[in-house]
């Protein structure tokens, strides 16, 4: 999901800088309100005849075409997951690998056009015209159930702890990543240093990145760590597509003991589902961004491919072998070119860790800056808010190195709850008991999902604490 190795922080933080008709108090003035639209009510349609007409209230200053938008979700989707999908399919074996990441693709795309949904219906019934992740959330609640109207605060409180610590997982990912692709870097060329100086070295340029305010000023690396990102790809497909084995010499199928550090790693990957409301409600025409044909599901289907590629070709060229979280790390290392590759993908993660920072940092800040009255105050404590988060992701870092257990604990524990379980919970409570009642199939199959979503966020966060804890107990 996955994280952004580029502009992927375009999600529900992001979403707070856009240009919206209405700004962010008279949203949740509309939110708090103490007589929410009742569930089964309808807004008046003539003065809301369509979504059209809501979603072309918008006014946004500079709209994105399709293309930009579809550029945007390809790179809020394909990360330093799609490195470690060779260790996926290892987990898996080759044919669960093939066919469940097709299925989780699947589900993980439904569960954005849920998601899309119930922000468009949301918006009707509060007359608002964008919501982001958190205030979807919130407003199902409050014009939900009438048990469930005062958790509403709640609510959004649970889904920002979620976000807060997926994207901060996102971090530490970014941070052992950089790291480690460095490290082989310059063992191979000048010395080798063990990877906790690489974590201490890293600090400063990563705080100083992250003392940077505006994204505005972050758009020329973004763009560059975009090129790099894609030129590092192509490079890695021409190692992986080079003397492959034959089909037999890989399992089909791992181990039940595996399958939940499959899931987790798979799960992280597709966890792109924070950019979704942002990018829709950031479009010239936000119509063409659902449908079978639209933005969306053209851009999951390309990303569901490379993901599929990247992990089945991976794993049958390095077999078991690709153990690492990363397939760079598995490129030759006397060759120049894939030292090359290692490199360039450090720089691109590097750059794009203040992107996927800006989150984290806007869920936390609004309640620490309303303790500081002086604005120069309140600028020494926000440099020291920022200073102290890159501190944490370094204690994560040095405390786990290991890469693919990283990443498989942040999917399994953040990831899934934010892809799997909340979209389904909120299409019922937003429907509910209208549309849920009408269609019992539709219940049944958010039951399902949340259920998927559920025992992997259970067995896969308890296997991959194991396997940080005891490594190499499950492989």
């Amino acid at each position: 999901m996955e994280e952004v190795s580029t502009a992927s922080s375009l999600n529900d933080s992001m979403a707070a800088k856009m240009a919206h008709s209405m700004k962010s108090e008279e949203k949740q003035r509309l939110l708090d309100s103490e007589h929410p639209v009742p569930t089964n009510s309808v807004v008046d349609m003539e003065n809301v005849a369509a979504d059209d007409d809501l979603l072309g209230n918008r006014n946004i200053e500079h709209p994105t075409s399709n293309f930009d938008t579809m550029v945007h979700l390809l790179k809020g989707n394909i990360g330093t997951g799609i490195l470690a999908m060779p260790d996926a399919f290892r987990n898996a074996g080759w044919v669960i690998g093939l066919f469940g990441t097709l299925t989780m693709g699947i589900i993980c795309t439904h569960c954005m056009h849920m998601l899309v949904e119930c922000s468009r219906e949301l918006c009707r019934r509060t007359q608002t015209p964008s919501l982001s992740f958190a205030e979807v959330v919130e407003a199902a609640c409050r014009t939900g159930p009438e048990f469930l109207q005062r958790k509403a605060k709640v609510a959004k409180f649970i889904l920002n702890i979620f976000l807060f610590i997926t994207q901060m997982g996102f971090c530490c990912v970014y941070y052992v990543f950089v790291a480690v692709n460095l490290q082989e870097v310059v063992k191979h060329y000048f010395v080798d240093l063990p990877v906790y100086w690489y974590f201490v070295f890293l600090m400063v340029p990563l705080v100083l990145l992250n003392w940077v305010k505006s994204l505005k000023y972050l758009t020329p690396a973004s763009l560059f760590a975009s090129i790099v990102m894609s030129t590092g790809l192509i490079i890695t497909f021409f190692y992986m597509l080079q003397g492959l084995s034959p089909v037999s010499t890989i399992n089909a199928f791992s181990s039940w003991g595996q399958l939940p550090l499959y899931f987790g790693t798979a799960v992280y990957a597709f966890e792109g589902i924070g950019v979704v409301l942002p990018l829709e409600s950031n479009m010239r025409n936000p119509q063409d961004f659902g449908g079978w044909n639209g933005v969306l599901n053209r851009g999951m289907i390309v990303v569901a491919v490379l993901y599929t590629a990247v992990g089945f070709f991976g794993y049958l060229k390095y077999g078991d072998k690709a153990v690492l979280g990363s397939v760079t790390l598995l490129l030759p290392a006397d060759e120049i070119l894939a030292q090359s590759v290692r490199l360039m993908m450090a720089v691109a993660i590097l750059l794009s860790y203040s992107l996927q920072f800006y989150v984290p940092f806007n869920i936390i800040w609004p309640s620490i800056e309303h303790h500081f009255q002086d604005e120069k105050t309140r600028q020494y404590a926000e440099y020291f808010t920022r200073t102290a988060l890159v501190f944490i992701t370094f204690i994560f870092a040095v405390a786990i190195p290991n890469l693919g257990a990283v990443i498989s604990l942040v999917g399994a524990f953040s990831s899934s709850a934010l892809a799997m379980i909340f979209p389904p919970l909120v299409e019922i409570v937003t429907f509910w008991p209208d549309k849920m009642a009408r269609n019992d199939w539709m219940l049944w199959k958010n039951i399902v999902i949340v259920t998927i979503g559920f025992l992997g966020f259970l067995t896969g966060s308890y296997v991959s604490i194991c396997n940080i804890l005891n490594p190499g107990a499950t492989t």
